[in-house]
């Protein structure tokens, strides 16, 4: 059958959809929350992992200092696998590109438990990181255009649910895993890349891929007989995110991209040991403050599954701007207050779900809002470069924070409160930008 003869086929009876449609929303999906959960297990093992790697008493400056490092190694890999895959997936497709990404996350996820050294275990996060960061963008520009009609926006929003279970489902590992050591949490990242790598089977690249390829060979067909417009279509997608037509939308992206990320990954990192320490001061300590902190990171993934698919909802409803502006604003001011208005860990659990909400929530915009800035033969490029040069500048950002702790008396707290007031960078590029919502997703 043809791509564009499984994109037609018959529906389902359910929402609409063709079974293309579907199978491409569930594989996504599943990837884009393990890819999550990939994140989450690392924060939660983090202080454990350390603790035994560094010799089994490190100071509390040692963990921020090493622990800072390793995120930033990690987000490095992300940030480096988005940009290459993304630029792969122009040329290769969608499909197979997410496949690779999806064998290589879940393998260095797992081979993290076997690390005898703190240099190991960076060395399986970077190279987890590649595969995480191409399953991101990968994933986004797959289903934008597998879903490229009215819904569009609702269908990403509820995509990127995905990324909320990732904290609930790492928190249930934890839950499970954690009373026998770190090394067997790492170890559970193995075994969903099977499933995924079944669903995977027979999927197929969306008509607006499918478009581009077919035009891609005609142009080499006729050669020198190209015309000029024709010529520029081939040019690499890197170069078209630089030339006068798209500069501005890349800026946009970066920006937004820069202020989301900064917001959450200090967040995403340190909020675990935050927890446990926040559990200390009430008197809770040991393995009796395992089940409080995972249940806090499901918490705060709960409130992000429903930021996330609201976020698609909203966006159609009021646009896209004010929506990342609600999201972000939001999420300042409830991170301010869980982080230095509470004495304690009493409140947590009521905050917890807010900030997700907000602070994972946001993340939809970029599902939503960059594919609509961007021309199909340049979208997962586009994609990738934005999310990938804002996630290096910001994979340094929990190592900052980790080293902020000294200079603010050992407090994770008010690092982390620093950092979260960076989403205004966000708030800004949404100033700047254009509305696209009632805009077709550009071909």
């Amino acid at each position: 059958m043809s791509i564009a003869g499984l994109e037609a086929g018959r529906a389902t009876g359910f929402a609409g959809f063709t079974r293309y449609q579907w199978r491409i929303f569930w594989v996504t999906w599943l990837g884009w929350a393990l890819d999550s959960a990939d994140f989450g297990l690392f924060a939660i093992v983090l202080r454990p992992a350390l603790t035994e790697l560094l010799g089994g008493a490190p100071s509390t400056a040692e963990i921020g200092r090493v622990g800072g490092t390793l995120a930033m190694v990690g987000l490095l890999g992300w940030a480096i696998g988005g940009m290459l895959f993304g630029m792969v997936a122009d040329y290769l497709g969608r499909v197979r590109t997410l496949a690779i990404s999806i064998i290589l996350f879940s393998l260095c996820t797992a081979l993290q438990g076997v690390a005898q050294t703190p240099f190991q275990l960076g060395l399986f996060r970077f190279l987890a990181g590649l595969g995480t960061g191409a399953e991101a963008v990968v994933g986004i520009a797959l289903v934008a255009e597998a879903f490229h009609g009215a819904h569009r926006a609702k269908v990403l929003g509820i995509m990127m649910t995905g990324g909320a279970f990732g904290p609930l489902i790492g928190g249930q590992v934890y839950n499970l895993l954690g009373p026998y050591g770190w090394r067997y949490v790492f170890f559970a990242g193995i075994l969903p890349a099977i499933l995924l790598l079944l669903l995977r089977r027979s999927t197929q690249e969306p008509t607006h891929f499918a478009a581009v390829q077919a035009r891609r060979a005609s142009i080499r067909a006729r050669g020198e007989a190209a015309s000029a417009e024709d010529q520029a279509f081939m040019q690499a997608p890197l170069r078209q995110l630089l030339s006068p037509g798209l500069r501005f939308s890349t800026f946009i992206g970066m920006l937004f991209c820069l202020g989301t990320l900064l917001s959450i990954w200090t967040t995403q990192i340190w909020l675990p040991t935050i927890q446990g320490l926040m559990l200390e001061k009430d008197g809770i300590t040991g393995t009796a403050a395992i089940h409080h902190i995972g249940n806090g990171m499901m918490l705060f993934g709960l409130g992000g599954i429903a930021g996330y698919a609201a976020f698609g909802f909203l966006a159609d409803w009021f646009g896209r701007r004010p929506t990342v502006i609600f999201y972000n604003l939001g999420a300042i001011a409830s991170g301010l207050t869980l982080y230095l208005g509470l004495e304690g860990w009493q409140y947590y659990p009521v905050l917890l779900p807010v900030f997700g909400f907000l602070v994972i929530g946001v993340f939809s915009g970029h599902a939503v809002y960059l594919p609509e800035l961007f021309p199909t033969h340049a979208r997962a490029t586009a994609i990738s470069f934005c999310n990938g040069t804002a996630r290096i500048i910001t994979s340094f950002g929990p190592l900052v924070a980790g080293l902020l702790v000294v200079p603010f008396g050992g407090s994770f707290n008010k690092a982390a409160a620093v950092m979260t007031c960076l989403a205004v960078l966000s708030i800004l590029a949404m100033l700047l930008g254009r509305e696209t919502r009632d805009e077709a997703l550009p071909r």
